[in-house]
């Protein structure tokens, strides 16, 4: 392991800020484990996150995808259970899959409800807040339009929000994508982030931004 991390972080100039071009080309080249690994995008924001007016949480549509197969769960009733069924959700359910979360199963990576099911929701907040699949309106997880969500989510729609560090953490695809796709997510992601700067943000937004490999090295890139 320390052998091959050895060789692939010797391709990277760790002093300089590369393009972004010449970065997604170079992180493929650093991806060498014997998996698909997946491609990281890591951008210190010029904000303070402790700050209500300086959040930034949001979502984007990735063009080429994330490359992950997404297990969805839809809570809702009635015609909105059946058309969540009908889209393609993997499961699907009420207070029933709520007690199921309550008891410990988390066997998926998006949950999406609709409003009137909030308040059933809430009862396994306590379980889905940790995990980051808490529905949320901000995430588009909580919507009457389930037909948008759903789609948004096989198209490939990632969250992004600030960590405790004012760090953006954010998966643009894999090392399989070639540099041609992890670029276009690349940009696609960065203009999200412009579009999300909060306006009492002042001075440098992108203080630094970072691209890596699942196993790879740090790869700077010029904001």
């Amino acid at each position: 392991m320390a052998k091959r991390y050895k060789e692939v972080a010797s391709l990277v100039d760790s002093t300089k800020l590369y393009a972004p071009a010449d970065a997604v080309k170079l992180v493929v080249q650093t991806a060498k484990a014997k998996f698909d690994e997946t491609i990281e995008l890591h951008a210190r924001l010029g904000v303070d996150g402790r700050q209500a007016d300086q959040q930034v949480r949001g979502t984007v549509v990735l063009p080429a995808g994330t490359g992950k197969k997404v297990r969805i769960l839809v809570i809702a009733k009635g015609n909105n259970a059946d058309l969540a069924t009908s889209l393609g959700a993997d499961y699907v359910g009420a207070e029933d899959i709520v007690a199921k979360i309550a008891g410990g199963w988390l066997d998926f990576d998006v949950c999406i409800t609709t409003p009137d099911m909030m308040g059933v929701v809430g009862r396994a907040a306590k379980i889905l807040g940790p995990k980051g699949l808490m529905p949320n309106p901000k995430s588009g997880t909580v919507t009457t339009n389930l037909e948008k969500a759903i789609k948004d989510v096989r198209a490939g729609k990632v969250e992004y929000r600030l960590d405790k560090n004012n760090i953006i953490h954010c998966p643009i695809g894999k090392a399989s994508f070639g540099a041609d796709k992890l670029l276009q997510n690349y940009q696609a992601l960065i203009d999200a982030l412009a579009a999300a700067k909060p306006a009492s943000s002042k001075g440098t937004y992108f203080r630094s931004i970072t691209i890596s490999s699942t196993m790879g090295p740090g790869i700077k890139v010029q904001a």
